[in-house]
């Protein structure tokens, strides 16, 4: 890596960086004048040029150089700091490929086998009677209930705190999989952390210092840590926010002692280093690089498109290798077109901001006589999914007062109040937020709300006994009902 790469940013009294090792500011003495598609990148984060709005940090790579970084909007609403292209921010799912890094290194160390059962080395997960391999981890395929899900169906906040013990905990009371070890492909947190705990304990160091000594050292990626330690002082932080299409700017920055499925605080700047190894191989020799970009396929034959910790596929009829992360406002994206030697970084820090559309517009400006198929339209920021709709069952008031009261999982270790309004809805209080959401009358005994769908068991008399609990990544979790 060029050391003209890691020159510290200085934090002048502007709002936005524009710096380029190709296309230099507008004014600097002796330098080039910029290429016209510098200001076209610059038209594509235009919405985000202001000290009054969190923005992002913007990586352009090409042939192992920073083609274009820039910094747009704050990376501190409260204290007037500007993004600047060595701001850290936390990266979310980009983590994974690390993480997956990290796993294939172990392997070619002989701490353990891609294909060995996990409760080897992990014996508190239950023995579902179909061995976990690594091998289903990384590629999603292990049938794990997704960790995240489990929280927020639970009651907890995605910004609250919990390390990889207290995910561990959480799934070795889970009684089922979602599906049969290499049956289905359905992403999951779980895995990863999983896959943390596991070159942990074949390391016998934690997964952090692993990480830090077998690839962020030898890169030289000197600031890029898993952050696993609250009380750990992070230089050029970026807080993280929550900007409505009305209404105030909020602060959603959370709270992460996790390592394996997110975790990667990093800088656009930094990550050069990291893109740049997928060329020379520099940390894992080529062999493992051409290991952690080929996909996995399921127990059927069938392929995926999900490799380790990377999603590989096609843009505009070039070939990419790319993955996305995401939790409170913090968004980061990074998509690499591998022919072209060229990757764009995108490191954001509020939740409107949809970062894989962001990179791929400015993927269609640098590449523009490249692509042989036109662009697609943008997307805009991501929206959530349309409430559900479907057959509706009607109910007699004393029909829904059968639903109501208490629902206990052990799996959770958590407990649903029911209450009912009219006879059309019931109302979900749940965990420690404590929020009352409405549930909405689906098929007989299904209700749907709060992401979820609720299922409802009865007895040979008619009695509801229990209910289960769908939703996105997890698959039937069970809650016993223990008063009416």
């Amino acid at each position: 890596m060029k050391r003209a790469a890691l020159i510290p940013f200085v934090a002048a009294a502007i709002a936005v960086v524009g710096v380029s090792m190709r296309a230099s500011t507008p004014g600097q003495q002796g330098a080039p004048a910029r290429p016209a598609w510098v200001a076209d990148v610059d038209k594509v984060f235009a919405a985000l040029d202001s000290p009054e709005s969190p923005g992002c940090a913007v990586g352009l790579y090409k042939d192992g150089t920073i083609a274009y970084e820039r910094g747009f909007g704050s990376a501190d609403l409260e204290h007037n700091v500007p993004i600047g292209t060595d701001t850290m921010f936390y990266a979310g799912s980009v983590s994974k490929q690390f993480t997956a890094m990290a796993v294939a290194l172990a392997i070619k160390q002989g701490l353990f086998g891609l294909d060995d059962d996990i409760r080897t080395l992990i014996p508190e997960l239950p023995d579902y009677g179909s061995p976990i391999t690594a091998r289903h981890l990384i590629h999603h395929t292990s049938g794990l209930r997704d960790i995240n899900t489990l929280m927020s169906i639970a009651g907890r906040r995605d910004e609250d705190a919990f390390d990889n013990d207290a995910v561990l905990r959480m799934l070795a009371r889970q009684k089922a999989l979602n599906f049969k070890p290499g049956d289905e492909h359905l992403y999951s947190n779980s895995g990863y952390a999983m896959l943390a705990l596991l070159v942990e304990r074949a390391a016998h160091v934690s997964f952090a210092e692993f990480a830090a000594a077998n690839i962020f050292a030898p890169l030289g990626m000197t600031a890029t840590h898993f952050h696993t330690d609250l009380g750990r002082l992070v230089k050029n932080r970026a807080l993280a926010y929550d900007r409505p299409a009305l209404g105030a700017i909020r602060l959603n920055t959370p709270q992460n002692e996790r390592a394996g499925a997110g975790g990667l605080f990093t800088s656009v700047r930094e990550l050069l280093a990291w893109d740049e190894n997928f060329y020379t191989g520099r940390v894992g020799g080529r062999d493992v690089i051409a290991q952690l970009e080929t996909p996995g396929k399921l127990n059927s034959g069938g392929p995926l498109v999900y490799a380790w910790g990377l999603q590989v596929g096609t843009y505009r009829g070039l070939s990419i290798v790319e993955h996305s992360g995401a939790l409170g406002g913090f968004r980061a994206h990074i998509i690499r077109f591998r022919t072209q030697h060229f990757s764009a970084a995108l490191l954001c820090n509020a939740s409107a901001i949809n970062p894989t559309d962001l990179s791929r517009r400015a993927a269609d400006v640098y590449l523009k006589d490249v692509f042989a198929q036109p662009p697609p339209a943008p997307t805009g920021a991501s929206t959530l999914p349309a409430a559900a709709t479907g057959p509706r069952t009607a109910y007699t008031a004393a029909e829904i007062a059968g639903f109501a009261g208490t629902y206990y999982s052990d799996e959770l270790e958590t407990t649903y109040r029911l209450a009912v309004e009219g006879a059309e809805f019931l109302w979900l209080t749940r965990g420690v937020q404590r929020t009352r959401l409405p549930l909405q009358a689906g098929t007989r005994d299904e209700f749907r709300g709060a992401g979820s769908i609720l299922r409802f068991e009865r007895d040979a008399g008619g009695r509801v006994t229990g209910l289960t609990v769908d939703a996105g990544r997890i698959r039937g979790v069970r809650f016993v009902r223990r008063t009416p």
